[in-house]
């Protein structure tokens, strides 16, 4: 390896292939991620390992492997990058339209009501940007902001905490049960196992899911999986088609506007417990542009999700609501 001497000044192209080339472990994936060819990217990481006179990687290993040397200078350049970021985004927002790129990541909950007006609003303040939105579940899009596909999401943050990103509640959306509009039975017999319909559950892989079990194992209640659906327009098609109950949020049974005639909402009983909805953000996502997306989230959410919804069943008013 050569000694470090005269040589080129330091390229932040270098650093930033050398940070995806340590998440990927790959010269193909990430020339795929940066849209460059593989010998560009094999290119930018030889040049920084000359000017630094050390090699980062032990290229003779597959997948590409780290050296201890690698290990501390990543760390260093992890909190590098980031400020470097930070303080690009935060000087390209302080005029907002200005901005150039901007990639949203949001559940599904939100795309029928919400989603539309924010883009809209977007692409008014910010008329020069590039958007790009992704629909996914909240697992997903932690994930995509963990690895820097995404800027910003809207989520349903895990138990566990995210200590590399920032978590800013949006909306408490309590659980709730939602029967057939014919059935008259109370909750408590609804809940009773050998009820007449089965329960019909989102699939065990959601966040939600695991959410609903856990409250269903601390209340003492087990029901048979018969039916697990990743849709909950699907689920709400089939209570309201009389074939089942579910358990479910306010959120999502807002968004089932054309089965609701065909549904009835109720209490989940006891000890009540929700969920939060959160903007979820990179380090180093802009200010400016998180302050936007969370002023028209919380307006949109307040008037065309909450209000509607508590009109309807006033018993939600102190618990289906923003958090401050």
């Amino acid at each position: 390896m050569p000694k470090p001497g005269a040589r080129k000044e330091l390229n932040l192209k270098w650093l930033e292939i050398f940070q995806m080339c340590s998440r990927n472990g790959s010269l193909r994936e990430t020339a795929q991620e940066a849209g460059l060819s593989i010998s560009t990217v094999s290119h930018h990481l030889r040049s920084l390992e000359d000017h630094l006179g050390v090699e980062l990687f032990n290229h003779s290993r597959r997948p590409m492997v780290l050296t201890p040397k690698g290990h501390v200078f990543l760390r260093d350049i992890d909190i590098a990058l980031q400020a470097i970021r930070k303080a690009k985004a935060e000087a390209s927002a302080g005029n907002l339209t200005e901005a150039s790129y901007l990639r949203l990541g949001t559940i599904e909950d939100l795309e029928s009501d919400v989603i539309p007006e924010l883009a809209v609003h977007l692409s008014q303040r910010m008329p020069d940007c590039d958007f790009l939105y992704h629909t996914a579940s909240s697992h997903e899009i932690i994930e995509m902001l963990r690895d820097r596909e995404l800027d910003l999401g809207i989520a349903t943050p895990p138990p566990d905490r995210l200590p590399d990103l920032q978590d800013q509640p949006l909306l408490r959306d309590p659980f709730v049960i939602v029967l057939p509009a014919g059935v008259e039975l109370s909750v408590s017999e609804v809940l009773k196992e050998g009820f007449g319909l089965p329960f019909l559950q989102f699939s065990s892989n959601l966040i939600i899911a695991r959410q609903i079990e856990a409250q269903l194992r601390r209340v003492g209640v087990t029901l048979p999986h018969k039916f697990e659906c990743g849709s909950n327009q699907t689920l709400m098609a089939m209570v309201a088609a009389g074939a089942g109950w579910t358990i479910t949020t306010p959120l999502l049974f807002s968004r089932a506007k054309r089965f609701q005639p065909r549904l009835r909402i109720q209490p989940f009983p006891g000890k009540r417990f929700s969920r939060t909805l959160s903007l979820i953000t990179t380090p180093d996502c802009s200010r400016s542009v998180l302050d936007i997306v969370n002023g028209k989230v919380r307006n949109a959410l307040e008037a065309q999700v909450i209000r509607p919804l508590v009109e309807t069943a006033p018993w939600l008013e102190d618990q289906f609501k923003l958090v401050d």
